[in-house]
């Protein structure tokens, strides 16, 4: 991956925390978290990987309302990020930390001699 590629991977993954946290301000968004960005090598794309706190209807919820302030979140990023084209944003639901959590409990049942 190029440097370019990564700084405005971090830069943008920062921005959005950042209008996420403070400035969205639709009621279904609750306690989401942006964990990473991934760019395409023209950087025409992004895919943003976002965590979200609570049960399935608040996480579904949450990407709605997400998916409905896209306008309101390239409006700003073209403000604050200066790229030559603004990339197209795609926000998806990271699952490493359910992953995470689940082989951790399997390691614990394994600790402890028990099996399914």
């Amino acid at each position: 991956m190029s440097e370019r590629r990564a700084k405005v991977e971090e830069l943008i993954k920062q921005e959005l925390s950042q209008m996420i946290l403070s400035e969205v301000k639709d009621p279904r968004v609750g306690f989401v978290t942006v964990t990473g960005v991934k760019m395409t090598p023209d950087l025409r794309e992004a895919r943003v990987y976002v965590s979200v706190m609570g049960d399935e209807k608040k996480v579904k919820a949450s990407l709605a309302g997400i998916e409905s302030a896209m306008p309101f979140f390239k409006r700003e990023l073209a403000k604050r990020v200066r790229l030559r084209y603004m990339p197209s944003l795609t926000f998806e639901l990271d699952k490493s930390l359910d992953y995470s959590e689940h082989i951790q409990k399997l390691l614990l049942k394994a600790e402890r001699g028990e099996t399914d």
